[in-house]
């Protein structure tokens, strides 16, 4: 009986420690995303300096989805005329973000359009969203997008056509690679933003960053 109990909590120990929904560091499952975390600079459209530091985390489920796509940007050695001799990748902007952050953007900003109101909890204060763009991997270049991050207006949306050819590809490259290879959820308001299914019914979290 005892062995039996112990093998018990023995499994759940291991089922809770890769549960989905835990949140751990992004650059623990993807060593060579890169990073251009905003919030933890002043570049951003608070102009406040958001997170003590420029790492950035997300549940488990959503960055395998992420390393699925980053992964397969890697193969991509050629698009839209362009080589990309080390292949494509991804770069995150942010990902989790603590529920307090959201509260301060939203006094800010109060457009739930572009900021969710942090009364019901952004997808990111649940670590289900990420913040994203497209990279040559050679250079550490981001590919030319619509906007930059955190344009509130309708030049980011997804249906926003009056860009260079270029740039449409590239917008939409990001997004049928988010989409189709890694099961994302597209935001049609923002071209960086896109959540994993479910995340809305993940827990709300408020735990900071170190």
């Amino acid at each position: 009986m005892k062995l039996l109990v112990f093998c018990l909590l023995f499994a759940f120990n291991v089922s809770a420690q890769s549960a989905a929904d835990e949140i751990v560091p992004i650059k623990d499952l993807i060593p060579d995303i890169v990073f251009d975390i905003r919030y933890a600079t002043i570049n951003n459209f608070t102009s406040q300096k958001l997170y003590t530091t420029n790492e950035s985390y997300l549940s488990t489920g959503a960055i395998a989805r992420l390393k699925l796509v980053h992964d397969s940007l890697k193969n991509i050695t050629s698009f839209n005329g362009v080589s990309y001799p080390a292949g494509l990748g991804i770069k995150v902007f942010d990902g989790y973000r603590p529920r307090s952050v959201q509260y301060l953007m939203f006094e800010i900003f109060p457009n739930p359009v572009f900021v969710a109101d942090p009364a019901t909890g952004s997808v990111h204060n649940r670590g289900g969203a990420v913040d994203v763009s497209l990279v040559d991997m050679a250079t550490g270049n981001e590919l030319q997008m619509p906007t930059e991050f955190d344009w509130f207006g309708p030049e980011a949306d997804h249906g926003y056509m009056n860009l260079p050819a270029n740039v449409i590809a590239n917008r939409q490259l990001l997004r049928d690679m988010m989409v189709n290879v890694g099961g994302f959820i597209v935001y049609m308001a923002e071209w960086w933003h896109y959540s994993i299914p479910g995340a809305g019914s993940l827990p709300l979290l408020d735990f900071q960053m170190k």
